[in-house]
């Protein structure tokens, strides 16, 4: 199931890439719980989106923060029940204009072949350090 975890975190990319929220839903569970890293680079607390309905609220966030925006992933670990992906983050802000790079990773956990939880670091090392692994 493993290998197939590994699809799914691509398609889940490639459906935010396109903003087709629904695809993405497609791959989560309905108890969904999406950590992300937005809320805390912009100056604010820890959210938690749950919930489908809390995943189209992250997406509105996310849209309202920046006009364009790509996740691409470069490498994805499959760690069975968990996949840690990184990549790069490329946007605009809607406001400024301006362009931004980060670097993005994810881990990834599963429940029944689907998306239980996703946890977004900036710092990929820190990534694989709550993962469990050193490099």
């Amino acid at each position: 199931m493993s290998q197939e975890n590994v699809e799914i975190v691509r398609r889940v990319a490639d459906a935010y890439n396109r903003r087709d929220v629904e695809a993405m839903l497609d791959e989560l569970q309905p108890e969904i719980e999406w950590h992300p890293w937005l809320q805390v680079q912009l100056g604010g607390g820890a959210t938690v989106y749950r919930g489908y309905q809390g995943v189209r609220a992250g997406i509105r966030d996310g849209e309202d923060a920046f006009s364009e925006v790509q996740a691409e992933l470069s490498e994805i670990r499959d760690l069975g029940q968990r996949v840690v992906a990184i990549g790069q983050l490329r946007g605009r802000g809607r406001e400024s204009g301006a362009m931004t790079e980060s670097a993005l990773a994810w881990i990834v956990e599963f429940k029944s072949g689907k998306v239980i939880r996703v946890r977004e670091y900036l710092d990929p090392q820190e990534a694989l350090k709550a993962a469990g692994l050193s490099e």
